[in-house]
């Protein structure tokens, strides 16, 4: 049997202050990683003769690489600095298509933006920031 996999070959990356402020990044962003996880809370009891374990609250965190420019809007710096030490809504999609059960949108809201690099670059490169969004609510597979 076969594996499925799915090659991205033109995603899409919106940030904004909610749905309605959302900018499009696209154009600006080279990868993005959507992370799920539980806070392992210990359940051990004197009975048990290991640890034990069941799942707390969820956490996601987002991380981004996005090309630095600084001139238009929506752009990387114009759009991203007013938001830093805010939370903000997310919206991933494997493809540039409309929303379905094959082209699900992942959205966060509420979640946290702390830290924006003003500038990061080196000579002969372009210039590239990471953003790392923290906590919120995730909704998983968003279909129309």
């Amino acid at each position: 049997m076969a594996n499925a996999t799915t090659y991205l070959a033109s995603p899409t990356f919106g940030i904004g202050v909610n749905l309605a402020g959302i900018k499009d990044l696209t154009d600006q962003c080279k990868s993005v990683v959507i992370t799920k996880s539980r806070e392992a809370l210990d359940s051990t009891s004197f009975g048990n003769t290991g640890r034990q374990f069941v799942g707390g609250l969820t956490n996601v965190t987002v991380t981004a690489t996005l090309l630095m420019e600084y001139s238009s809007s929506p752009g990387t710096y114009v759009d991203l600095t007013s938001l830093v030490g805010t939370n903000v809504y997310v919206a991933v999609k494997p493809t540039s298509g409309a929303i379905s059960t094959t082209n699900p949108e992942f959205q966060i809201s509420g979640g946290y933006l702390e830290s924006l690099d003003l500038v990061n670059t080196a000579i002969g490169e372009l210039s590239e920031v990471e953003i790392t969004i923290t906590g919120g609510v995730l909704v998983e597979d968003v279909t129309a």
